[in-house]
């Protein structure tokens, strides 16, 4: 990977080292035996693990280690390794902002924010407030998860296909996220969920009637990249990825379920409805 492009999607956050580590592990590796492959000490290697599980909000270097490479076959099979013209310097500061500080993701909302002061400086005083809004909507825009989103339930089977699955994603001034979801049974039956966040991998609460999740914490290790961890009574539930295609209509949602025993591994798609 060049130093001088932006990573795709959960890679966007990791040194060319932690990436190495966790290649080597989704191939059935341990930390023993990639220390010794490596030349490098256990508790180096674990150290290393530890770091990308922090930049990436991912609990399990495994689970993060089979989500990479279930990215990088996606990447390959729908062409997303690719720069994404539109957000091609949205994305290298994410990238810098990301590798300097895990608080430096904040300057996705700080930047476009600070352009829209300066045109704001201009405005006469009582269109102020809706001049700030009209800016900060345009600059949202820029944000390729930003907007709602569809489940593309076509090769589900008929009997168990939702009627409705939706979900949209609000990123506000404060540089908090809001999420809401739909789901709309085969039977008609309607559940939702809301949420509001910041991108700090600290639970918030989830209110709504999905009764099976009451909390969601959410990272942005890039522009075009979300990753959503949902728990209940204090336990995860799972961790859901989210990356834009390369034409920022269509999205991917790869779902990691936890339980005592296994990770499921699930992987879904959303086209974009606004």
């Amino acid at each position: 990977m060049s130093s001088n492009e932006p990573a795709s999607g959960l890679s966007a956050c990791l040194t060319d080292r932690e990436l190495e580590i966790l290649r080597l592990l989704v191939t059935g590796h341990t930390v023993k035996t990639i220390a010794a492959r490596l030349g490098r000490s256990e508790t180096s290697i674990n150290e290393r693990l530890r770091s990308a599980r922090r930049k990436t909000g991912v609990g399990s270097s495994r689970e993060l280690a089979r989500l990479l490479d279930l990215q990088k076959t996606c990447d390959e099979n729908i062409d997303l390794s690719g720069q994404r013209s539109a957000v091609k310097d949205l994305a290298h500061t994410a990238t810098v902002g990301v590798r300097g500080s895990k608080g430096m993701i904040v300057m996705l909302i700080a930047i476009p924010m600070a352009a829209a002061g300066l045109m704001l400086a201009t405005a006469p005083s009582t269109d102020q407030a809706g001049a700030r809004n009209a800016v900060y909507s345009a600059a949202s825009q820029q944000l390729p998860l930003v907007g709602s989103w569809s489940l593309d339930a076509s090769q589900m089977p008929e009997n168990e296909r939702p009627q409705r699955v939706t979900i949209s994603f609000v990123a506000s001034q404060d540089g908090k996220w809001t999420t809401r979801v739909e789901i709309v049974a085969p039977d008609g039956s309607s559940r939702h969920s809301e949420s509001t966040a910041a991108l700090d991998g600290v639970p918030v609460p989830i209110t709504g009637n999905m009764d099976f999740i009451d909390s969601v914490a959410l990272r942005q290790p890039a522009p075009d990249t979300l990753v959503m961890t949902l728990g209940k009574a204090g336990s995860r539930v799972s961790t859901r990825v989210y990356t834009v295609a390369k034409d920022l209509k269509s999205m991917t949602e790869t779902i990691v379920w936890s339980s005592d025993k296994l990770q499921k591994l699930e992987t879904t798609h959303f086209n974009r409805i606004g």
